[in-house]
């Protein structure tokens, strides 16, 4: 056993192998040492995932930032967090691009895919309960109206 140093490229997929020519066990009768094969193990990120190239990550937004639109900031994995610039009536689960952010390899930079996921309240304040009660009594068309027989 010895120690032997590998560049690993960036970009590098779980389950990628890397040949180091000439660096693996000596040949037979003197021949030349073979290659050496390094198999690279990612870990998983806690916040990104990866698709080929591109990253992508699920960001939690309020009803009201999802219904009225706006401007979110998005963390990305090279530090300086991006904006994304929500359209109102934003739908839960719709993805949106965020191009260049993704991973860089040698030939390309994949993008971040963001996909918005509205937050649900579980507990409302009277003010908040009020004014979700004033929102559904304004609301004149039913979610439903074409599954009604």
């Amino acid at each position: 056993p010895r120690e032997v140093q590998a560049r690993i490229p960036a970009g590098v997929a779980d389950g990628q192998k890397i040949r180091l020519r000439g660096r693996g066990g000596p040949g037979r009768h003197g021949g030349p040492a073979g290659d050496l094969i390094v198999e690279c193990r990612v870990q998983p990120h806690h916040l990104f995932g990866r698709s080929g190239d591109d990253l992508t990550v699920r960001l939690p937004v309020t009803f009201a930032e999802a219904a009225l639109g706006g401007d979110v900031d998005v963390p990305t994995l090279d530090g300086p967090r991006v904006t994304l610039r929500l359209k109102p009536g934003t739908a839960s689960g719709s993805r949106h691009r965020v191009r260049g952010k993704g991973i860089q390899t040698a030939k390309h930079t994949g993008d971040l895919i963001v996909t918005v996921d509205v937050q649900v309240p579980t507990q409302l304040t009277p003010e908040q309960r009020a004014a979700v009660e004033a929102f559904a009594a304004a609301t004149t068309v039913s979610p439903r109206k074409d599954m009604e027989g």
